[in-house]
């Protein structure tokens, strides 16, 4: 047997560090270092920029007057916020020569100007520091490779942060301030028909606001945004860019503005904070605020209503599987009028248009029920129609109602007044606004007699409350009134607009127009081979016409 061995005595040897080897850089002491500054002012403002050029020209001397460093440049930016890195070039170029190793030492007036943003100063002052390069924070007089560096930089970046955040607040409060008293801001450069007049208001451009209106009679005619487009592109006529190159985008931000017709919404976007600086669409987590009349219209507030109502009803286009009774979301079809419109009596299913080709080798244009021609099964008594036949009884439709005119446009203004009546009893405008009146001069002899004695202090407090609760119900009674009146209003004015419509688009209205069809006529049912019923757009008129 072997004796156990004698534990071995452990020995330890001191290397001595470099002296001439620096450690926090790495570097060889007394080498020359390439130095270079980064300087940012936010805004181009006169004072800002007087201390933007100091800078420069501060850091310029500073290194070149010290022989251990080598000039390497200033790197500034100017009129740019420090909440982000995206937009500063300079700080990028700056990076970029850091990670090629070009840069030793950086040179900044405090952490404020180096980022305002708390997580993307940490990550640039950490990379750096893993490259060996350190960054020098003189109203701080922090050097970035030093070990208690981040904490103070964590903490010196998160006071800019939160500056700059107390700051964002301030202008999103004075923003909406500005909103809710009616201050509209117009960004031209994107809003075709107007420009900047000389009272700062917008003023209309004749040329550019017949485009716009053309824009929007040609959606409501039928028209499909691809050939809104190619129209406007064939007819060289200018986008807002000052140039034909119009997109389909371009044409539907046209169509969806409130604007064209002399309102302004405001606050339909929002920014999520001042660091990450994205930009979402409101859908009611922040108020918006509506200024109607805020500037002259292109087109009538009527017509821009039933251009989103158009708008909703394509995109809401549905289309049913006669096999699997399954609907799924169709396309939008401009091609003919009826395509959108002309349905089966029998089964709700749209017709479709068909070409026959005859025994004599001619062609005949005819509309069968899609549920028929996709199963012949489904629908087998749903009739097929002939298309000119069709089109003769739609144009004795729009003629019948053209020459009733008067008597329609009065039976639906007595109607909606009627409505009215009938919903309010005999309150007007003149007694509610009167009531009120009234309510106003009894508390303010309230107040003026009011003491608040034990005694008589239950007493006025009921009486306030009684003024104020009746005030509340005839504010909200007075309001609705207004926006029937305004519906009637409205009501009345689309009724004439349609009249409008027909008049201008066919004078004599002695043949057809398909796009006529589509701007008026919102359905066509057929409920037998030589019957339909033709129903108007606005005014409710159905009409039964036979196919003859």
């Amino acid at each position: 047997m072997h004796s156990a061995a004698a534990p071995l005595k452990k020995e330890v040897t001191v290397i001595p560090a470099n002296p001439q080897l620096n450690k926090f850089t790495g570097q060889v002491e007394g080498k020359i270092l390439n130095v270079c500054a980064y300087a940012r002012v936010s805004t181009d403002d006169e004072d800002q920029l007087n201390s933007f050029e100091a800078q420069k020209e501060y850091y310029t001397d500073k290194i070149q007057g010290n022989p251990k460093w080598r000039f390497m440049g200033i790197f500034p930016d100017k009129g740019l916020t420090g909440t982000s890195l995206n937009r500063r070039e300079e700080f990028n170029k700056m990076m970029r020569l850091c990670r090629r190793g070009k840069i030793d030492m950086i040179l900044c007036k405090s952490v404020s100007r180096w980022a305002r943003n708390t997580v993307d100063g940490l990550n640039t002052v950490r990379e750096l520091k893993s490259l060996g390069i350190a960054v020098q924070f003189e109203k701080e007089n922090i050097n970035t490779l030093k070990e208690t560096s981040e904490f103070l930089i964590t903490l010196f970046a998160g006071f800019a942060q939160a500056e700059s955040e107390s700051l964002s607040a301030n202008v999103k409060w004075g923003k909406q301030k500005s909103m809710k008293d009616g201050n509209v801001i117009f960004q031209y450069k994107w809003l075709l028909g107007y420009s900047e007049g000389e009272d700062g208001q917008p003023v209309i451009i004749s040329k550019d606001a017949k485009t716009v209106d053309r824009i929007f009679r040609e959606y409501l005619a039928g028209y499909s945004l691809k050939q809104i487009q190619e129209g406007l592109i064939r007819d060289k006529l200018p986008a807002a860019s000052g140039k034909p190159d119009w997109s389909r985008q371009a044409i539907r931000n046209i169509l969806v503005n409130e604007k064209y017709c002399g309102d302004a919404l405001m606050q339909k976007t929002y920014r999520v904070d001042c660091i990450s600086k994205k930009v979402r669409k409101n859908n009611g987590e922040l108020p918006m605020y509506l200024v109607k009349n805020s500037h002259p219209a292109i087109v009538s507030r009527e017509m821009f209503q039933r251009v989103q109502e158009e708008m909703t009803k394509r995109a809401s286009k549905k289309i049913s599987d006669s096999k699997t009774g399954r609907t799924r979301q169709g396309k939008y079809s401009c091609k003919y009028a009826m395509t959108e419109r002309l349905v089966c009596g029998e089964c709700g299913t749209p017709y479709r248009r068909c070409t026959w080709r005859q025994r004599d080798g001619s062609y005949k244009i005819v509309w069968r029920c899609i549920s028929r021609l996709e199963s012949k099964e489904s629908c087998a008594e749903s009739p097929t129609v002939d298309e000119g036949t069709l089109h003769g009884a739609l144009l004795r439709a729009i003629n019948y109602v053209l020459e009733q005119r008067e008597a329609i446009e009065a039976d639906v203004a007595q109607s909606l007044a009627q409505a009215i009546a009938k919903k309010e009893g005999a309150d007007d405008v003149a007694d509610l606004e009167n009531r009120l009146a009234r309510l106003d001069e009894d508390f303010r002899r309230a107040l003026q007699t009011v003491n608040l004695t034990a005694e008589n202090a239950e007493t006025q407090n009921r009486e306030f409350k009684r003024i104020a609760t009746e005030k509340e119900k005839v504010h909200e009674k007075l309001n609705a009134l207004r926006l029937e009146q305004e519906i009637m209003a409205h009501g009345s004015a689309r009724v004439k607009a349609l009249f409008d419509t027909i008049t201008a688009k066919a004078s004599g209205l002695s043949e057809y127009e398909d796009s006529l069809a589509a701007c008026i006529i919102q359905q066509v049912t057929v409920l037998a081979k030589d019957l339909v019923r033709v129903k108007f757009n606005e005014i409710g008129i159905e009409l039964d016409m036979t196919l003859v």
